[in-house]
């Protein structure tokens, strides 16, 4: 596909766009997984917990942290996330006259598996231990995929009978991708890192709650130097570092959204020391809790 037929896909998703969503931040739509966001402006530095799914920019750039490592994405390259990741995103060069604009495809892990075999045939390899979030390059296959999930918004009488088929489809593309590896090790029963991820899963779950590294590698049915060493390739942090920043992005969630105050968020998400909170939500975010929120909900 040339550029010019690239830029018409990109202008009529678009216009699909505008049509359902006229505001800013994000919306669901009624196609089930799929996501609308737009920015005005370039954002501060934000937390997001990314679940299993691929991100596709419309129009815009946008900078992903994951641990130490840095991602940055636009209109040439999608972002895909196996696992349940707690991020830092910012979006870039986004203006009133020329939005950030993106959609998001939730990947249902169990149709995901269900194309493996038929991938297998293919001989598409997996290769194992690394991170559970990568930027792969958008085709134009992935891209017509994607315009005929969003116009599935214009037609919801539609949605029932072809929403499955073209997220299959996607999901397809995304496998079969340079990157697709990093799905498949995550979903494929029986590899080390499938089973890191039910480890991954508990802490996402319970992560209020105090764990043992021995409790971990029990559910994940591996050793602990084994589960240590799959999880940090997986997710680029210690499952205490993952535990930690879940509970990190929680507590500013529950500042933002219920408007708690720092010391009721840290009880809520699992901390016993205030002064620890207040230590690790700086190092994480760069400023205190109070500075942080006063902040976002100024621009807000």
């Amino acid at each position: 596909m040339d550029a010019e037929a690239s830029e018409a896909i990109r202008r009529r998703m678009v216009s699909i766009f505008v049509r359902h969503f006229d505001g800013e931040g994000s919306t669901e739509t009624a196609v089930p997984g799929l996501s609308l966001h737009r920015r005005m402006s370039m954002a501060a530095p934000a937390s997001f917990l990314y679940e299993p799914s691929l991100a596709l920019i419309v129009r815009g750039e946008k900078r992903v942290i994951l641990g130490h490592e840095t991602y940055r994405y636009d209109q040439a390259h999608f972002l895909l996330t196996a696992l349940d990741l707690p991020t830092v995103v910012q979006v870039l060069n986004a203006t009133q006259t020329d939005p950030y604009i993106s959609i998001k495809q939730v990947i249902d892990l169990e149709l995901a598996r269900e194309l493996i075999a038929e991938v297998d045939q293919l001989r598409y390899s997996t290769t194992a231990n690394e991170p559970a979030l990568a930027v792969g390059p958008v085709t134009a296959q992935l891209l017509n995929a994607a315009l005929r999930l969003l116009e599935l918004v214009d037609r919801p009488q539609d949605i029932p009978i072809l929403s499955r088929s073209i997220q299959r489809e996607i999901i397809y593309r995304a496998l079969v991708s340079p990157v697709g590896a990093r799905l498949r090790q995550v979903v494929e029963v029986g590899t080390q890192t499938n089973r890191v991820s039910a480890a991954v899963r508990w802490l996402r779950d319970h992560f209020q709650q105090p764990f043992r590294v021995e409790q971990l590698a029990e559910i994940a049915g591996l050793g602990e130097s084994t589960l240590h060493h799959h999880f940090r390739a997986l997710t680029a942090m210690s499952p205490l570092q993952y535990q930690k920043h879940l509970r990190l992005h929680e507590a500013r969630r529950l500042m933002i959204t219920e408007r708690l105050d720092a010391g009721s968020a840290a009880l809520r998400v699992g901390y016993e020391s205030a002064t620890q909170f207040n230590r690790e939500y700086r190092r994480l975010f760069g400023v205190p809790p109070k500075t942080d929120i006063r902040a976002i909900l100024a621009v807000a």
